[in-house]
């Protein structure tokens, strides 16, 4: 089994990743970047943060460790979003960057996350080389070769710095809640939103090293549309734990998914004339809802494999400006090179200041569809191209279905199930195709 899903190496702290793991790991990956050229017989720098998770403070010492020793200095910038890690690394030239943090996996869990040089994320090929390469024998620098370590604490306020300076108008008159998960963006994002001129009313902005997304941030909505309704506020944001993502609630405490963002963006941009190539690129588990808004406004939506890391390599093969994901990964190209939660609140507010509408109202260009998601655990994923029997019930039932609906059947990247995904006009008709699959799926995988 690899040991790199679709997000970097992810696992039980101290039990799946340990420390021996991470300074492997990070010992690897300066060996292969050397060999690929991307040092460039310069003394290499890599630039180092971390969610807010208990685990992360050893996991951060192991992969230090493992980089100093391999001869790269490494530059701390402490708990701070994954995409200020991305952004970090290409302002400061460094060659390598990495992220400890799980995302909006449970506190117990954690991963880690490589960064190239510019900030993109490492292409599959450089991560199977890393993985192959761990525990070689190796000739160890001395002396002065030895890496050293720094503590960069300008790191927040430049990251804050670049946010607004994306900005062409002042946020002054939105009232905004934000959930920061008790996790990354705890510091920086109501600091952001404030110097952006909203009203800031954060809530899970309290990190203890355990409290990361429980029973808040993106994965748990209801405590922030009950404060939205609560104060009466234009709009609650939500980030997960590493605060790359960003999901919204408009005033009625309604929820605003990522495609409903990507939506309102792109039509914003549209309407400017500012899209590129009249495309934005979403992933199969886009909302066909989603796609026929965009078709509607004469925008064409291409489509990935689910995983931002895809959208991202789609965009810059074809020079797309705005992609993202449903689950709130929205990338901005012309401002940042990964998915940024804070950059994509801070836009979408700015989209409610130049229009004088609600989020409602924005949130309008598209109806969603109902959509249902099965999560088929325990069975054998890989056995799933090669039924025919599943294969040919999903193209009966789709064939039925035409285009008033969608049906989506695919082996998760980092679990072990099949996740089974059945969009239609209703949701009755969609619970029934669904459930229909899953138990298709379950007797014959099992």
């Amino acid at each position: 089994m690899a040991l790199f899903g679709t997000d970097g190496v992810r696992g039980l702290a101290n039990r799946e990743l340990t420390a021996e793991l991470a300074l492997e790991l990070a010992v690897s990956a300066a060996h292969i970047l050397g060999e690929v050229g991307a040092f460039e017989g310069h003394r290499p720098k890599a630039i180092i943060g971390q969610d807010s998770r208990a685990s992360g403070e050893f996991l951060e010492a192991a992969t230090i460790a493992g980089l100093a020793s391999a001869g790269v200095d490494v530059y701390r910038v402490g708990i701070l979003p994954t995409p200020a890690i991305a952004h970090l690394v290409a302002e400061t030239g460094a060659d390598l960057g990495v992220m400890i943090s799980a995302s909006h996996n449970p506190m117990p869990d954690n991963g880690i996350k490589f960064f190239a040089k510019g900030g993109g994320k490492l292409d599959d090929a450089l991560e199977a080389k890393i993985e192959a390469r761990l525990h070689e024998k190796w000739e160890r620098p001395t002396g002065d070769a030895v890496g050293r370590v720094v503590i960069d604490e300008s790191a927040a306020e430049r990251y804050i710095y670049h946010l607004l300076s994306s900005l062409s108008a002042n946020l002054t008159g939105i009232k905004v809640v934000v959930d920061c998960a008790n996790g990354a963006s705890s510091r920086v994002a109501p600091k952001t939103y404030e110097r952006a001129g909203a009203e800031v009313i954060a809530i899970s902005a309290s990190p203890n090293g355990i409290n990361i997304n429980d029973g808040c941030g993106s994965t748990h909505l209801e405590n922030l549309k009950a404060k939205v309704v609560e104060v009466g506020a234009d709009l609650g944001i939500a980030h997960d734990g590493d605060a790359d993502r960003c999901l919204a609630v408009d005033a009625q405490g309604n929820e605003v998914d990522g495609d409903f963002i990507m939506a309102i963006l792109a039509s914003d941009l549209h309407a400017r004339g500012e899209l590129s190539n009249k495309t934005v690129v979403g992933t199969v588990m886009s909302n066909l809802g989603f796609i026929k808004a965009m078709t509607a406004l004469g925008i064409k939506v291409e489509t990935t494999a689910v995983g931002d890391r895809y959208v991202l390599e789609k965009m810059l093969a074809d020079g797309h400006i705005l992609g993202g994901e449903q689950s709130g990964h929205i990338i901005m190209r012309n401002h940042a090179n990964t998915g940024d939660g804070l950059l994509t609140a801070l836009h979408l507010m700015q989209a409610m200041k130049n229009s004088g509408k609600s989020l409602a109202e924005l949130a309008a260009v598209m109806l969603r569809f109902p959509q249902v998601l099965i999560n088929v655990k325990d069975v054998k994923k890989d056995s799933l191209p090669t039924s025919k029997k599943i294969t040919d019930a999903i193209s009966a039932k789709s064939a039925a279905l035409g285009d008033r609906g969608r049906i989506l059947v695919r082996a998760s990247g980092t679990e072990a199930l099949v996740r089974v995904m059945v969009e239609a006009e209703s949701t009755t008709e969609a619970e029934q195709i669904a459930n229909e699959l899953a138990s298709l799926v379950r007797s014959e995988l099992s």
